[in-house]
C-alpha cells in the first residue's frame, strides 16, 4: 500500500511542473495544503517526496495497530473505516516531523541572525538561501514568486483587487536582488529591508517602504508612479535609476539619481527635483532638501561589491564596514573618529583583515580580531 496517493501525486506534479491547478489543491485537506505550501516554499519538496515514497506503510500501520490493541477491550474501533486513513496519517506524520525538524519554523528565535528573511503576508518567516532555488506559493497553490540564488522574481499573471505585502530583510554582510511584479529591479544592500506588494494593482501608485539602502531600476509606467517611502522622504518616479540610503543610524537620507528624473518630498511638504548626476540630502535639522552634483559611481558601486570612501570620517567608515562584513568593531581611538579617509575596496576580493591592514598603516592604529569582534587600539 502506498502513502496517500493523491498527496504524493500532487507533490510529484509540483516537482515536475512547478505548480498544480487550484482544483487539485482544493481537493486536499487544509492540513495537506498547508504542508505542501511549507515544503514548497522552504525547498524541501524533493526530500519530503523521497521520504514519503520510501515509507513502509504496512509496517508503520501495524505498529500503530499493535499499540491500540493493547487496550482493545476498552476501545471499540471500525478498522475498515480507519484503515483507509492509515496512509495519509503516516505520511503526514512523517512529513510534518521532517518539515519541523529541518526548518525549525516552530519559533522565530531559531532563525539565524545572518539569514535573509522573507516575511510573508500571514507573518510567517521564510529563510532564503543565496545559493538555493525555491518557489513562493500561496495556500491555494498559486506560485507568486521564484527564487534562484541571489535573486527573487515576482509574477503578475492574473489581476487582483487587494494589495498583499511581503517584506524582505537583508542581514549585515549580504546583498540581494528583487524583481517586483511590474519588472522593477531592486538591489538591496546589507542591513536593509523592503516592504512591497506581491503584485501591484491597476489604478494605484506603486509604493514600497525602504529602510537601509537600495538601488532601484524602475520599470516605466506613466499611469502608475513609483514611490519609495523612507523615514522622512518620499521619492517619486515614473521610470528611472536611482539609489536611496536611509539607515536609521545615519543622519542624512540620500537619494542619488543616475538616470531619468525623481521628485523628493519630505513630511513638511518640502520638495526638490533631481536631475541625473545629482544627490538630494535631507535630515530633521535642515529646513530644505539639499541638492548637489556628485559622481554617482561613489554611491552605486556597492552593487558590484565596491566600498568607496571619499573624505569620509572614520566614525562613518566603521559603521559601513560593520554592515558590509557583518562584524562588530570596537574603536578605542577617539582621536581618529573625525579624521577623513579616501579609499576604495572590493568586498568580493579583499577581506576585512586586508581592509583594516591597509587603513591601520595610513591612520596609525593597531587592531585585534576575536572572531566577529574587532578591537581598534
Amino acid at each position: 500500500m502506498t502513502p496517500n496517493s493523491k498527496l504524493i501525486n500532487v507533490l510529484r506534479e509540483i516537482k515536475s511542473k512547478g505548480n498544480v491547478d487550484a482544483t487539485t489543491i482544493a481537493s486536499l485537506s487544509p492540513e495537506e495544503q498547508d504542508l505542501i505550501q511549507n515544503l514548497q516554499s522552504n525547498g524541501l519538496l524533493e526530500e519530503a517526496l523521497s521520504y514519503a515514497e520510501s515509507i513502509d506503510t504496512d509496517k508503520n500501520w501495524g505498529e500503530l495497530e499493535e499499540k491500540l490493541n493493547t487496550d482493545k477491550k476498552s476501545v471499540v474501533m471500525n478498522w475498515r473505516n480507519i484503515f483507509q486513513y492509515a496512509a495519509i496519517f503516516v505520511c503526514l506524520l512523517g512529513l510534518v516531523f521532517l518539515f519541523q525538524y529541518k526548518t525549525g519554523k516552530q519559533s522565530k528565535e531559531e532563525i539565524p541572525s545572518d539569514a535573509i528573511q522573507l516575511v510573508l503576508e500571514n507573518g510567517d518567516i521564510q529563510v532564503l538561501n543565496p545559493n538555493g532555488e525555491q518557489q513562493i506559493i500561496k495556500k491555494n497553490g498559486e506560485v507568486v514568486a521564484s527564487q534562484k540564488e541571489n535573486e527573487i522574481n515576482y509574477r503578475s499573471d492574473k489581476a487582483i483587487n487587494k494589495l498583499v505585502y511581503n517584506e524582505i530583510k537583508i542581514p549585515y554582510g549580504k546583498t540581494f536582488r528583487i524583481k517586483l511584479s511590474d519588472g522593477t529591479s531592486v538591489s538591496m544592500n546589507a542591513g536593509s529591508s523592503l516592504k512591497y506588494p506581491v503584485q501591484f494593482i491597476k489604478g494605484h501608485n506603486r509604493e514600497v517602504v525602504l529602510e537601509g539602502e537600495a538601488f532601484f531600476d524602475v520599470a516605466k509606467d506613466k499611469a502608475h508612479p513609483f514611490i519609495v517611502k523612507t523615514r522622512g522622504v518620499d521619492v517619486m518616479v515614473l521610470g528611472t535609476k536611482f539609489n536611496v540610503s536611509s539607515y536609521k543610524e545615519d543622519t542624512d537620507i540620500n537619494t542619488v539619481l543616475v538616470e531619468g528624473s525623481v521628485s523628493l518630498s519630505d513630511k513638511n511638504n518640502k520638495k526638490a527635483i533631481l536631475e541625473p548626476g545629482e544627490k538630494g540630502s535631507w535630515n530633521n535639522e535642515e529646513t530644505e532638501i539639499a541638492v548637489e552634483k556628485v559622481d554617482t559611481r561613489f554611491y552605486t558601486e556597492w552593487i558590484n561589491g565596491e566600498i568607496v570612501f571619499r573624505k569620509t570620517a572614520f566614525r562613518d567608515i566603521v559603521i559601513k564596514l560593520e554592515r558590509t562584513y557583518n562584524v562588530k568593531i570596537e574603536n578605542n581611538r577617539e582621536d581618529i573618529l573625525d579624521k577623513k579617509f579616501n579609499a576604495s575596496f572590493n568586498k568580493n576580493i579583499e577581506s576585512i583583515d586586508k581592509v583594516l591592514e591597509t587603513m591601520s598603516k595610513i591612520m596609525g592604529f593597531t587592531y585585534k580580531k576575536e572572531r566577529e569582534l574587532i578591537k581598534i587600539n
